[in-house]
C-alpha cells in the first residue's frame, strides 16, 4: 500500500494515453475537498470547497485548497463539477474563479442553485453553468462525465464516473447507502454494478465513516424521536438547531411541526436563504401557513412555535452561539425552552459546541443532542455499506478520499479485505499525485499544496508563521523592551521599558529584569557591538532567559533599540 513520503519529488510528464489524479484537498482533513484530473493536456476539477479553522488557527474564517500547482494551468481546465452542495465542496469555488472567472461549472439543480447566492456575494457575473441530473452523460473536453444518483445529507447529490481511454474512475462524492430516504432518492447501486460490470478502474470512496462499523441509521429514525420531543415539549418553545443546508432535517422538523400544530420560524441568515433556494425548487415541502417570520414571533405563544437555527457546532457569530450567550437581537431564552442539537460533532469543534450547550442549560433550556437522544444520523456511508460498495463495484484500484489519516487507511483496508490486491490500493494525502498507467495506480510524485487562509478580505497572505505569532502572543502574552542609546557616548540614555501584555498585569515583577539588561547592553557594547539589530538579540536573550527561568513562559519578545 503507498505511503505519502515526505521525500518524493515533483511527477514528471504524464505518460501518452495515461491519467493524473492530483488531490488538492480533502484527503488527510475533512474539508476543503478537491481533485484536479489531467488527460491529454485537459484539467477536469471535481469539487472546490473550504475547511472551518480549529481552535489552533486564531483570527482565520476558512482554509482553501492550494491553488498554486494548477495556477498556470488555468487555462486547460475544462470544466469544474460539483458533487453536492456542502460547503466543504463548493465553499471555494468563487475563490478559484478570482484567478479565472469563466470556467464552467457542472452541477445538479439544486448545488448549482446553492453555489449560486455565494457566486452573487462574491461578485462572480456569467459564469458559465450546465445542470445535470443522474444518468445523464456529458463530453467535458477528452472526459466524458456519467452522473450517477448518490443519497446524502443533502439532496440531489451525485457520484461521478469519469471515462477517457485511459479508463473509468468512479468518484463517489460524499454518500450513504440509506434504503429508505425522505426523498425516495436512493443510492443508485444498479448503476454502480453497471459501472462495475464494464470495468471501474479506479474507485475513489468517500471515507469519512470508515472506522464506524456496521450501516449507517436510516433519516426516518429520527421522526418518532423528534414526535416525542415535541410530546414532552409540548407547552413551551423548540428550537432545533442544524447544519443551514440539511433539507432533510428540516423537513422532518416541519412535519413534525405541522403534526403537533406549530409555526415554524428560521433563524440564522444561511438558513433563510437555503431554504427558502430548496423550497422554491420543490425540494422542501412547506405546508401552507406554517413559515412566519423571526420578528413576528411575539404575536405567538411558545408553545405555538418551533425555531430552526444555524450554529450546531458552536460556530461563534452564528444565530446559537448568541442566543446561548443571550445577545440576540430577537430571540431570547426562557427557562423550560427545550433545544435540540440535531447535527454531528465535526472533528475539532467539541469545545465550542459544549461550550454553547452548557449556556444554554444555565440559561434554565432542556438540551437534547446526539449524545442523549437520536436525533442525529451521519451523512456517510458505514464500513458495512463501504463493503457492499466495493463487492458491487469489484474495482481494479482503490483510492480512498475524504477524510482524515486514519479514516482513509480504515478504508483501505475495507476494500483488502473484499479482494482487492493491497499494492492496488493507493493511500495518499494532499499533494501526492497518483497515475493511471495501463490500467494500475501508480504515485507519481508530490506537488507542493498547503493551507491556504482567508482572514478578512485576504486571501493567501496569512503564513503558519503569523499564526504561531498568533497562538504565542495568545496563550503566553508579549513583552516589549525599549532602550535608547547615545549614538555618540554608545550609552544608554533612557530604558530599558519594559511592557507587558497578557503576560503580568503588575509591571514591578520586572524591577529585578532591568538592571540584567543593563548590564549586558553595556557589556555588548564595550566589547564593541554598535549594531542595532545585535543589541535587540541581547536584550531578545536576556529577556528569554530570565522569563524561562523565572516563569515558566514563552512570551512574544519585542525588543527595540533607538539611538538618539
Amino acid at each position: 500500500m503507498s505511503h505519502p513520503h515526505p521525500d518524493l519529488s515533483a511527477p514528471g510528464p504524464l505518460a501518452p494515453g495515461a491519467l493524473r489524479v492530483i488531490p488538492l484537498g480533502g484527503l488527510g482533513e475533512v474539508g476543503r475537498n478537491m481533485t484536479v484530473f489531467e488527460y491529454d493536456g485537459k484539467l477536469l476539477i471535481v469539487d472546490c470547497g473550504v475547511l472551518f479553522p480549529d481552535e489552533n488557527q486564531p483570527g482565520v474564517d476558512l482554509i482553501l485548497p492550494d491553488f498554486e500547482p494548477i495556477r498556470d494551468r488555468l487555462d486547460d481546465v475544462v470544466a469544474v463539477v460539483l458533487t453536492h452542495g456542502h460547503e466543504d465542496h463548493i465553499g471555494g469555488l468563487p475563490y478559484l474563479l478570482r484567478e479565472r472567472g469563466d470556467i464552467p461549472v457542472v452541477g445538479s439543480q439544486l448545488t448549482l442553485a446553492l453555489l449560486e447566492g455565494k457566486l452573487k456575494e462574491h461578485r462572480h457575473r456569467n459564469v458559465p453553468q450546465q445542470t445535470v441530473v443522474e444518468g445523464e452523460k456529458l463530453q467535458i473536453g477528452p472526459f466524458v462525465c456519467e452522473f450517477v444518483a448518490v443519497n446524502h445529507s443533502i439532496p440531489d447529490a451525485l457520484a461521478v464516473a469519469i471515462k477517457t481511454p485511459a479508463g473509468v474512475v468512479l468518484h463517489t462524492g460524499d454518500f450513504k447507502m440509506d434504503q429508505l430516504p425522505l426523498d425516495n432518492r436512493i443510492t443508485d447501486l444498479r448503476a454502480f454494478a453497471r459501472l462495475g460490470e464494464e470495468g471501474v478502474d479506479l474507485f475513489m470512496v468517500d471515507s469519512t465513516n470508515s472506522e464506524v462499523p456496521g450501516f449507517t441509521t436510516h433519516e426516518r429514525d429520527i421522526a418518532p424521536v423528534l414526535d416525542r420531543v415535541f410530546t414532552k415539549a409540548k407547552n413551551q418553545r423548540i428550537i432545533v438547531a442544524c447544519f443551514a443546508s440539511h433539507v432533510h432535517r428540516v423537513q422532518q422538523v416541519m412535519d413534525a411541526a405541522v403534526k403537533h400544530h406549530r409555526k415554524v420560524a428560521y433563524v440564522g441568515r444561511s438558513m433563510v436563504r437555503n431554504m427558502g433556494v430548496a423550497r422554491d425548487l420543490g425540494f422542501l415541502n412547506v405546508p401552507g401557513d406554517t413559515l412566519i417570520d423571526m420578528r413576528d414571533l411575539d404575536n405567538y405563544p411558545p408553545e405555538q412555535v418551533v425555531l430552526v437555527s444555524t450554529g450546531s457546532q458552536g460556530e461563534p457569530m452564528s444565530a446559537l452561539s448568541r442566543i446561548a450567550a443571550n445577545d440576540h437581537n430577537v430571540v431570547h431564552l426562557q427557562p423550560g425552552d427545550t433545544v435540540v442539537l440535531a447535527s454531528s460533532l465535526i472533528p475539532g469543534n467539541e469545545n465550542s459546541v459544549y461550550r454553547v450547550i452548557n449556556g444554554l442549560i444555565r440559561h434554565g433550556a432542556n438540551v437534547i443532542h446526539k449524545g442523549n437522544a437520536l436525533v442525529h444520523v451521519s451523512g456517510h456511508a458505514s464500513a458495512g455499506e463501504l463493503l457492499y460498495c466495493y463487492n458491487i463495484v469489484k474495482p481494479r484500484n482503490v483510492m480512498p478520499v475524504h477524510g482524515e489519516v486514519r479514516h482513509l487507511h480504515a478504508n483501505a483496508d475495507l476494500a483488502v479485505q473484499t479482494g482487492v490486491p493491497r499494492e492496488n490500493v493507493v493511500v495518499v494525502e494532499d499533494g501526492v499525485v497518483v497515475d493511471l498507467i495501463d490500467r494500475k495506480a501508480v504515485v507519481a510524485g508530490k506537488v507542493d499544496c498547503g493551507y491556504v487562509f482567508v482572514d478578512g478580505s485576504t486571501v493567501g497572505d496569512i503564513t503558519e508563521t503569523s499564526l504561531k505569532d498568533r497562538r504565542i502572543l495568545g496563550d503566553e502574552g508579549f513583552i516589549s523592551v525599549i532602550a535608547v542609546m547615545d549614538s555618540v557616548t554608545g550609552k544608554l540614555t533612557a530604558g530599558p521599558e519594559i511592557q507587558a501584555r497578557g503576560f503580568a498585569e503588575d509591571d514591578t515583577v520586572f524591577d529585578d529584569l532591568k538592571p540584567k539588561i543593563e548590564a549586558e547592553i553595556e557589556k555588548a557594547i564595550g566589547s564593541g557591538l554598535d549594531d542595532m539589530y545585535q543589541l535587540q538579540q541581547v536584550i531578545r536573550r536576556v529577556v528569554g532567559k530570565w522569563v524561562s527561568d523565572t516563569h515558566r513562559r514563552r512570551p512574544m519578545i519585542i525588543p527595540v533599540v533607538v539611538e538618539s
